[in-house]
């Protein structure tokens, strides 16, 4: 039976990346089968989560999954562990601004899991029992389990932090000294990815592992970890084709069917260590060369340093789908695989790579014949920026009449779309939920034929031939008809 704890904060910066990714790291050091998962969209927590647990990060979001199929996704991201630990989101309370949707104590309460709240305990010390005290009491229905201190000044600051705890009744788990040789690097959207930080992440990770080992009663935080909440168990193949083939698409999204699609065995990947990044619960084959199997299609995905934002469901659900998911660096591989049927170009960091993506000519010549060729492609952020004529005034791909640079504005929130002409991936009209984070603009923003379409916002995106690409992510798993309607776009 698996288990469940939510690690939480009462504000972002307080410190619970480094909690979770070190309590992930420390529980499976002790052979441990830890889960790891984060709530909200970010991709970035997730890589250091996989690193810490040897498993995929994955990430919970109601808004856009839907709250439905948060318990199904825990279950399935879980399968085989014996504890998940699930990374919290800004406060415990903070989410969507208009209603909440998406705080990290609505997943506590789906999944049925404690929170254990971290506090950075800087220039406070009774205070610290005000503070719990109205994070318990706000909201009856989310139980906190327990306290680890964070940023602890000395041995007489821990004592007082820890006799105001005792004051409200919750029980200490930990108390972290102020470090600072762990801040792992940052930039415009958040910490550098473990994908670019290479070595240096795992040390971090290592780093993170050793000061919860050190200061965090392990076996205590291991039992007030709670069975998780009863429910479904999420299955890709049931997700993409929920009764049989003919009835694909018949639902939400408009998406269209999976005639003669052959569905074969996952193998997982033997070589795939407990530090190797792996994107999805079976990883797809990592380089050039991919072939067909039997009738699968070769879908082709960006990965690498310069494009690491995904979802773990993704690459499950193109493979549910009957799509073979080989992975192209363009910082490293000169061209697509034999076979392509179609291209994904997720997010990412391109902006930080340009120059590198630029020189790799047959790369861009590859991916620009391909869309040419009316192949479906589908690019978000990042993967829309590499499709453009230039970046920074570096040229790129060229399959859209349109140019990209940097900016010093944050574009950020979540959107309830809809799609404003048919593509491969979505018909006209299907709705959906994303969610945009880039300090990025393109010119013009949207194409004779735009993507999308939002309240209070001009049309955005481009449809153009089989090629789909905007700024707007969303989760696969919360529209799986849109996977299905992409691979079926292959033939």
């Amino acid at each position: 039976m698996t288990r469940a704890l939510v690690v939480a904060a009462p504000a972002s910066g307080s410190g619970k990346t480094t909690v979770a990714t070190g309590l992930m790291a420390a529980l499976a050091r002790r052979g441990t089968a830890v889960a790891p998962f984060k709530i909200g969209p970010d991709y970035i927590d997730p890589g250091y989560h996989t690193l810490a647990a040897g498993r995929p990060g994955r990430n919970l979001d109601p808004v856009l999954v839907g709250a439905d199929r948060i318990v199904p996704l825990v279950r399935h991201g879980s399968a085989g562990c014996e504890i998940a630990v699930i990374e919290g989101v800004m406060g415990l309370f903070d989410g969507r601004v208009s209603d909440g949707t998406g705080s990290t104590a609505q997943v506590a309460g789906l999944v049925g899991a404690p929170v254990v709240l971290v506090v950075d305990c800087r220039g406070q010390s009774r205070s610290l029992a005000a503070l719990l005290h109205g994070f318990r009491s706000f909201d009856p229905d989310t139980a906190l389990a327990g306290v680890i201190l964070n940023r602890v000044g000395s041995a007489r600051h821990e004592e007082v932090l820890r006799a105001a705890c005792v004051e409200v009744g919750l029980p200490v788990l930990g108390a972290l000294p102020r470090r600072t040789e762990l801040a792992v690097p940052s930039r415009h959207l958040g910490l550098v990815t473990a994908a670019e930080h290479g070595r240096a992440a795992l040390a971090a990770v290592d780093a993170m592992a050793d000061l919860i080992a050190t200061h965090v009663d392990l076996d205590a935080v291991r039992q007030v970890a709670r069975p998780l909440a009863p429910g479904d168990t999420w299955d890709p193949t049931e997700a993409v084709c929920p009764t049989h083939p003919a009835e694909v698409g018949d639902s939400g999204g408009g998406s269209g069917g999976l005639a003669g699609v052959v569905r074969e065995p996952l193998t997982p990947d033997p070589r795939a260590g407990q530090h190797s990044p792996r994107v999805g619960q079976h990883s797809p084959r990592v380089g050039q060369g991919g072939v067909r199997v039997g009738r699968r299609v070769v879908t082709a995905m960006l990965g690498g340093p310069a494009f690491s934002f995904g979802y773990a469901e993704h690459v499950e659900l193109l493979e549910a789908a009957g799509a073979e998911v080989v992975i192209v660096d363009p910082l490293r591989d000169e061209g697509l695989p034999d076979g392509t049927g179609g291209l994904v170009l997720p997010g990412g960091f391109p902006e930080e790579h340009v120059a590198a993506l630029g020189e790799n000519v047959a790369l861009l010549l590859a991916i620009r014949d391909l869309a040419a060729a009316g192949a479906p492609i589908r690019a978000e952020c990042g993967g829309l920026l590499y499709l453009c004529r230039e970046l920074d005034g570096i040229p790129l791909v060229g399959a859209l009449d349109a140019t990209a640079a940097m900016t010093g504005r944050l574009t950020l929130g979540y959107r309830e779309a809809v799609a404003l002409t048919d593509s491969t991936g979505f018909a006209a009209g299907s709705r959906t939920n994303g969610h945009e984070f880039h300090h990025c603009v393109v010119t013009p923003r949207a194409g004779r034929t735009p993507a999308w379409g939002w309240r209070g916002s001009e049309p955005e995106g481009f449809v153009q031939g089989g090629v789909h690409a905007s700024f707007l992510h969303t989760h696969p798993a919360g529209d799986p008809g849109a996977v299905t309607r992409f691979v079926a776009a292959h033939r």
